[in-house]
């Protein structure tokens, strides 16, 4: 006698639910860790209003609602621990759309793991890819069994509201508290608060901290890095190794006259709390069309030589320590933006190699 299509699809429901009972039973119990608690790298600030936010509560009604509501985007916070497990897994809630239309979830609401050798580098070990607001997922499964520490990156265009980090019951695991050196400050626009990366770990200042073993300050706000007075003071309060100022690119729309005014006085603010500490003032990087539109060609010659013009006067003036990065190959000479302002993976990494030598000097100075 034949089954019935009832009795199959009783059957198929009896297998199906056997199958997820073992495959449940295979899976290692889990203990979560609560980030909350922790100090994340990457925050100049302990009062912020969440532990995954960038600037501190007194900020808000100050700077910009604009650069205030991008503040609670968690880029460039990064979270170190350790552990000895074969297997990592992430859960964390964000606030906001999952992903953009030049960029992916995994960059704009992911998390980024990275692992290090035994020789003290920094290699990716794994990234969530979300497809919810909360999402749960094993960012590393398989690894060799061994006590090493890891960072974690936080979203580049999100609002964390939670993250947990789970490994298999009886496995090693400790916050570790994130490096205490002086650091990189990184004062910037959307691209350096990471569009359009393709992943948390990938952004310039990302590349620039593990190359050079420092953590960074990824102050970077997109559309809104534009030297105004308060945020100009916000960055001198942070005990740098270096400021990098990289807000050419949101502040050629304003008139040469502002950009001057904006910017000296964002040095001058910065010198005047820290007499010695190096800046590099950069100028903005070259559209990738711009050598079809005559107009963003000038553009881009209008503000460079404001911008040029600062330097120039300051180092006349005897403000000394600002070393000035021109514009023009920052990205290259090929295609390396996902639009024509926003680098990808590859040109976030020319802009880093193009920093890089200049930092190490300049610290080593």
């Amino acid at each position: 006698m034949k089954p019935t299509t009832a009795l199959r699809a009783t059957l198929a429901t009896l297998l199906l639910l056997a199958a997820t009972a073992v495959t449940a039973a295979a899976r290692p119990a889990l203990t979560w860790h609560d980030t909350a608690p922790w100090k994340p790298g990457g925050r100049a600030w302990d009062d912020t209003p969440t532990p995954f936010s960038r600037l501190p509560r007194r900020a808000e009604g100050e700077v910009t609602k604009a650069v205030w509501k991008l503040s609670l985007n968690s880029a460039g916070l990064v979270f170190y621990f350790r552990t000895d497990a074969p297997e990592i897994h992430t859960r964390h809630t964000v606030a906001g759309e999952l992903a953009k239309p030049h960029m992916n979830a995994t960059a704009t609401s992911g998390l980024d793991l990275y692992a290090r050798d035994q020789t003290g580098a920094w290699h990716w070990a794994g990234s969530s890819r979300p497809n919810s607001k909360t999402h749960e997922q094993a960012v590393l499964s398989g690894a060799e069994p061994a006590l090493r520490d890891y960072m974690l990156y936080l979203p580049l265009y999100n609002t964390v509201e939670s993250l947990e980090i789970g490994v298999p019951a009886g496995c090693a695991f400790e916050p570790v508290a994130p490096p205490s050196e002086k650091p990189v400050v990184y004062y910037g626009t959307s691209i350096a608060q990471g569009c359009a990366a393709s992943r948390p770990g990938l952004t310039t200042p990302a590349m620039l901290g593990r190359k050079l073993g420092l953590p960074v300050i990824n102050l970077g706000f997109s559309g809104n890095g534009k030297m105004e007075p308060a945020m100009a003071g916000l960055v001198a309060e942070i005990d740098a190794a270096v400021f990098v100022l990289d807000c050419l690119p949101n502040m050629s729309a304003l008139s040469a006259p502002e950009i001057i005014g904006r910017t000296e006085n964002c040095i001058r603010v910065i010198r005047k709390t820290h007499p010695a500490t190096p800046i590099i003032l950069m100028e903005d990087r070259t559209y990738g069309h711009a050598w079809l539109v005559p107009k963003l060609r000038q553009k881009h010659a209008d503000a460079r030589a404001a911008l040029r013009s600062v330097h120039e006067k300051l180092a006349a003036g005897g403000v000394t320590g600002v070393t000035y990065i021109p514009g023009a190959q920052l990205l290259g000479d090929d295609d390396t933006t996902v639009d024509g302002s926003h680098p990808g993976d590859l040109g976030l990494f020319r802009q880093a190699e193009i920093l890089l030598p200049v930092l190490k000097q300049v610290l080593k100075n």
